[in-house]
């Protein structure tokens, strides 16, 4: 089954109902809290930092605008038409190019690299909304898009976010207004091990050349005003020589 067949009404439902607004979304923060430290960290390891780059995963294109700025070409692609819809009336002036991409379909990847040629990716917080036959298979497809030249930076819920979410989920008052969509529309974070997200990138023939521990930011905040933060993990990789 690929995430296509399952989750995409559910993500087409939730990004119509989404806000237009920035920071309307759960995950939607301040590109300087997120694609701005994991660039970084980024790219001390480019290869060939005028390569394509891919934002996979772009939903409404936040990250994605930031990232225009940077390189010379870049990709949102989504699995979600409803937020590429976004991503685009929020970038009237074409900053980035959106795809619509089910990355784990056998081909998708392989069709959009023979497209750009070898890119370099960015993934922030989709390998855990995957049913687990389709991790791989979406790692797969990451290391396709960066061919030989390209790299790779993922970002990925660690196990310690868990309990966060959970003790989230299962507050008296209910989950915070801006989580409680994403479990409303079937689409809750499912749980990744740490230690099978490096095996992922070695099984699609990807080497791992860095890795840290860096809070995934969220726009949602506790009852007693404290920022969200739930606990992640970064890597960096190139392809097996």
């Amino acid at each position: 089954m690929s995430v296509a067949s399952r989750y995409r009404q559910a993500w087409e439902g939730f990004w119509q109902e989404a806000p237009k607004e920035p920071g309307g979304v759960f995950w939607d923060a301040d590109p300087k809290v997120t694609a701005a430290l994991h660039l970084a960290l980024f790219e001390p390891h480019l290869l060939d930092p005028e390569l394509a780059l891919v934002d996979l995963g772009c939903g409404n294109g936040t990250q994605t605008r930031y990232l225009a700025d940077r390189f010379w070409r870049v990709i949102g692609a989504d699995l979600s038409a409803a937020a590429l819809d976004h991503a685009r009336r929020a970038d009237p002036t074409g900053q980035a190019v959106y795809r619509e991409m089910d990355a784990a379909e056998k081909g998708a990847a392989e069709a959009l690299h023979a497209e750009l040629g070898d890119a370099n990716v960015y993934v922030r917080g989709v390998l855990h909304q995957c049913e687990p036959a389709d991790r791989q298979p979406l790692v797969d497809g990451i290391a396709a898009l960066a061919g030989e030249r390209g790299r790779v930076f993922l970002v990925e819920l660690s196990e310690a976010a868990r309990p966060v979410l959970g003790a989230l989920a299962q507050s008296p008052s209910g989950p915070p207004p801006k989580l409680a969509p994403v479990f409303r529309h079937g689409i809750a974070p499912g749980e990744v091990a740490d230690e099978a997200v490096p095996g992922y990138l070695r099984g699609a023939g990807l080497t791992v050349l860095a890795s840290g521990e860096l809070p995934l930011v969220t726009t949602e905040f506790t009852a007693d005003g404290t920022r969200i933060e739930l606990p992640s993990k970064w890597l960096v990789a190139a392809p097996s020589m």
